[in-house]
């Protein structure tokens, strides 16, 4: 059972002028008090009066925010309230427990409101049981709409379109256009869209035209006239990636999806095109940290356990990696316990500058900034960059060596090392990640853990070889 809920202070739903950001986290957090407040006392109609002025994704935050027990009991107050942009805006974490709670005539009417691209997002991560319920609820032609998608790879262009399009043959005028537009029924036409396809016979598109230059050009002038300059066709089996990436390039927004023979099968809108790319670098954050891309604060704790669990048996077997390398030089550091307090500095700057390094190549290779005729160039700017940084840092730690330990060749020492490390930090950061795109393997995931063994293994080595042969 949750706690009781007292009733919260009435807030009125304006936006705090200049008192600052905790002004405004305080009127959300109250906000979801007060919808939980209504969910405690059982007041349907007060309840949605708090919903009803939230969009869709302000609700799926609700959602997302509050314990399982009050997310079934709001969800079932709202009953039939529920909306399908809800279900897609949800975390694809939460999506089979709130479909579990929808009770059916719920669920059905909110999938048969959403857009088949849509529908298809949401059924695509569920179990074999909630997607026949899902399918189910769609009518005939949606649900032959949405297995057709689905027959698609996974991340690809043709689970990413919608199959709703708007088109018009080569020949038709802008008078044309408009009376099409007009007399068709409004469910047989998309809830949004951006452009008109002009298609061949063979419905092969040919180019794009926009509502603002259809609208505002006299109804005799020929379509062919209005075509855009830029203009994109997706093959069905594309990557959603190089989807996302062309939209971003080429600043598109819509483009045709065709199938093997070229024919128009659907549309990418731009909405799609940036959520991927979102998806995109928001995996890229966690997982050059170690962490599955798809980790979400809804998770268990078994699920993230498990998501965490591998990386960090990866990290351990690079630390002992690099204890081995000092356990060769055991004896140097007990005779000078100088190194023992020195090593993590040299360590912790190798760590970092590979971590800094790391961050732009990944990130480059995700835009496609970072190629075969630019990466030598990269690499040598990164390890100059490392060179000028490590004698700045040599020149500072040397300094320290001498004042600290009262001895100049433990500072050069220490000054040595630190160059070598800075050099290896920026040529491991640039150059594994690329070697790890070009066999296959996923650079912001597996990167990280590499990075950190070579700058480690080899500031240890550089420092305490050195100070082995220096100082004994």
């Amino acid at each position: 059972m949750s706690e009781q809920i007292k009733e919260p202070e009435q807030t009125p739903d304006v936006t705090s002028d200049a008192t600052g950001e905790g002004e405004v986290f305080e009127l959300d957090r109250r906000k979801v008090d007060n919808i939980l407040y209504a969910v405690e006392i059982d007041e349907r109609e007060r309840l949605i009066e708090l919903m009803e002025p939230l969009h869709a994704a302000d609700i799926a935050d609700v959602l997302e925010q509050i314990t399982p027990f009050d997310r079934a009991r709001l969800i079932r107050l709202y009953d039939r309230e529920f909306d399908g942009e809800i279900l897609s805006e949800l975390d694809e974490g939460l999506r089979e427990e709130v479909i579990a709670i929808l009770t059916p005539q719920v669920l059905t009417q909110a999938v048969r409101d959403m857009d088949s691209d849509d529908v298809v997002d949401l059924v695509e991560d569920l179990e074999d049981d909630q997607q026949e319920a899902i399918l189910e609820a769609l009518e005939d032609a949606d649900r032959v709409a949405v297995e057709n998608a689905l027959s698609y790879p996974e991340y690809s262009a043709g689970r990413l379109m919608q199959r709703e399009v708007v088109m018009a043959p080569e020949h038709w005028n802008v008078g044309q256009a408009i009376d099409h537009l007009r007399t068709t029924p409004p469910d047989d036409l998309p809830d949004q869209f951006y452009h008109i396809v002009m298609v061949d016979p063979r419905l092969h598109p040919v180019g794009n035209i926009t509502l603002g230059r259809l609208m505002r050009s006299p109804r005799d002038t020929p379509l062919r006239d209005l075509l855009e300059e830029t203009f994109q066709i997706m093959p069905a089996t594309l990557d959603e990636a190089d989807v996302a990436y062309a939209f971003n390039q080429y600043h598109l927004i819509s483009t045709p999806v065709v199938d093997e023979e070229g024919r128009l099968i659907g549309v990418i809108t731009i909405d799609d095109a940036m959520a991927v790319l979102d998806e995109e670098h928001e995996e890229d954050i966690l997982r050059l940290a170690g962490v599955d891309g798809e980790s979400t604060l809804a998770d268990s704790i078994s699920a993230t356990t498990k998501r965490r669990l591998p990386w960090l048996a990866v990290n351990l077997v690079t630390a002992i990696a690099a204890s081995l390398v000092i356990a060769q030089f055991e004896m140097a550091i007990s005779q000078i316990v100088a190194l023992a307090v020195l090593m993590p500095i040299v360590a912790s700057m190798g760590g970092n500058a590979g971590t800094q390094s790391l961050t732009v190549a990944v990130r480059a290779i995700a835009t496609k900034d970072l190629t075969g005729s630019n990466v030598w160039r990269v690499i040598r700017r990164e390890c100059m960059v490392g060179l000028i940084n490590g004698v700045i840092f040599a020149v500072v730690m040397g300094i320290v060596g001498v004042i600290w330990f009262g001895s100049p060749a433990l500072g050069y020492v220490i000054a040595v090392a630190m160059v070598v490390n800075m050099v290896v930090a920026g040529l491991a950061g640039t150059g594994i990640p690329i070697v790890l795109e070009h066999i296959g393997v996923d650079p912001a995931l597996a990167s990280g853990a590499f990075v950190t063994t070579v700058t480690d293994v080899l500031g240890f080595l550089a420092f305490l070889g050195l100070a082995a042969v220096v100082l004994l």
